[in-house]
């Protein structure tokens, strides 16, 4: 991907991937039941609450260390994104 985490990157690496979340979990909706249609709202509502809170954390501009606090923040959205797609994948 790359070396060196700058803010733009960030925030675009977190679109991108939290948004092919998103689409995968609508396209998953509206292949299945009703049933699986409540959890993908929910995952859905889930994406876009992280999504914020890591934009918050992108943004944060009262870190010691700015690289260090933004390799933090590509770690956590590593992280979340494993996290949602063994959700999604679960339905």
């Amino acid at each position: 991907m790359y070396t060196m985490a700058s803010k733009k990157q960030l925030k675009k690496d977190l679109n991108d991937r939290f948004g092919e979340i998103i689409d995968g979990a609508l396209i998953n909706q509206e292949a299945n039941s009703e049933d699986v249609s409540q959890k993908t709202e929910e995952l859905v509502d889930e994406v876009i609450a992280e999504f914020d809170q890591q934009i918050e954390q992108i943004n944060k501009k009262d870190v010691d260390d700015r690289a260090k606090h933004l390799k933090s923040v590509k770690g956590s959205i590593d992280k979340k994104v494993d996290e949602f797609i063994k959700k999604l994948n679960n339905f």
